[in-house]
């Protein structure tokens, strides 16, 4: 029997991430492609066939009894009325990252999942990532000895999405390039590190490069379809720095949207006292031995992650089985976006 699913939300992760893994899946029907803009529903559908039908009103879907799942693939600030709306509904949910705007209604979320005895799941695919399972599995297996420090770079150049937008509009995104960027970053540490618990965090963000919106220059602008220079609201980070404490190794990070460096800087160095490791940021890693003083720079192939993040949730949905995505195992990181973005507001560091 195959999985009815529906989709909510049809713009960019959805047609570029989720619907090309699932156009693969023989064991799924996706009975609808839904969005509050009709016509990028209607695309959707023309462009992934395997979709069978398209609406307006998610409601539609949840009062269906043979959809068994949604993807919520909406805004950040949509995220909690729609899979709560869902979970009572009695379906199963997949919910693209992070999980909605603040910890306090994340863990909302994860209760009422709970109650309906649901599936809820969260889109921080690196977890599924080739790279990113193999450090974790390195790391467990005692190859890097003790992880004592994890140094973290999340920065790009002039490449502030979508400006004026949803994407720098703090009430519709909940934040900026940490909650956007930080999240996927932060979360692939903490599981890496096996599920590292947090002790403190200082942070300070910055909204610095697009003050004056319309004077902002840049090269490329991703989401520029959702941009509004000239009605919008700018109000969220552009640049963040911190330092996090956890039960196993500390972390210093630094992210930008766009800095006045043209320089594409993502990787993330794990530093153990028998091995070390760069993992380049959606692709493969390198290591340093101690012992024989020599990098390595292994060869392996990386399946497309989104495939994987969706099979297994789909997975969980037939069997009962929590995996690595399930909300209670990404609760952890959701409390430090909150943690990081407080300490940034109240200028001190803050004690978890």
């Amino acid at each position: 029997m195959k999985t009815v699913i529906t989709i909510i939300g049809c713009g960019r992760i959805a047609n570029n991430a989720h619907l090309p893994a699932l156009s693969k899946m023989e064991n799924i029907r996706i009975k609808y492609a839904c969005d509050i803009i009709p016509e990028k529903a209607a695309a959707l559908k023309e462009k992934f066939p395997i979709v069978e039908q398209t609406i307006e009103d998610y409601k539609i879907a949840l009062a269906d009894s043979e959809v068994d799942a949604v993807f919520v693939l909406t805004p950040n600030f949509a995220h909690y009325t729609i899979t709560m709306d869902a979970l009572k509904a009695g379906k199963h949910v997949m919910c693209e990252k992070p999980i909605t705007v603040n910890y306090a209604l994340s863990c909302e979320m994860a209760n009422e999942a709970k109650a309906q005895g649901k599936m809820l799941n969260i889109g921080v695919c690196n977890r599924h990532h080739k790279s990113v399972e193999m450090l974790a599995e390195m790391n467990a297996r005692g190859e890097f000895g003790n992880i004592y420090h994890v140094v973290c770079s999340f920065r790009n150049c002039r490449s502030i999405p979508g400006l004026g937008g949803a994407f720098t509009d703090k009430a519709q995104s909940g934040g900026g390039v940490l909650i956007d960027w930080g999240i996927h970053f932060l979360d692939l540490i903490l599981y890496i590190l096996g599920d590292a618990k947090l002790k403190n965090v200082t942070c300070d963000t910055y909204c610095e490069m697009a003050k004056d919106m319309k004077s902002y220059k840049y090269k490329k602008m991703w989401a520029e379809d959702t941009a509004d220079v000239e009605n919008g609201v700018n109000d969220v980070d552009d640049f963040v720095t911190g330092y996090v404490r956890t039960d196993k190794a500390s972390i210093s990070f630094n992210g930008a949207w766009a800095q006045n460096l043209e320089k594409n800087e993502m990787y993330i160095d794990f530093l153990g006292d028998k091995k070390g490791a760069r993992l380049a940021y959606g692709k493969n890693f390198e290591l340093f031995s101690g012992d024989t003083l020599i990098t390595e720079n292994p060869e392996y192939d990386i399946p497309d992650m989104y495939f994987e993040e969706d099979k297994a949730f789909i997975e969980s949905c037939v069997s009962g089985v929590k995996g690595k995505n399930y909300i209670d195992n990404i609760l952890e990181s959701a409390k430090l976006l909150d943690a990081l973005y407080a300490s940034a507001e109240q200028n001190k560091e803050v004690t978890l």
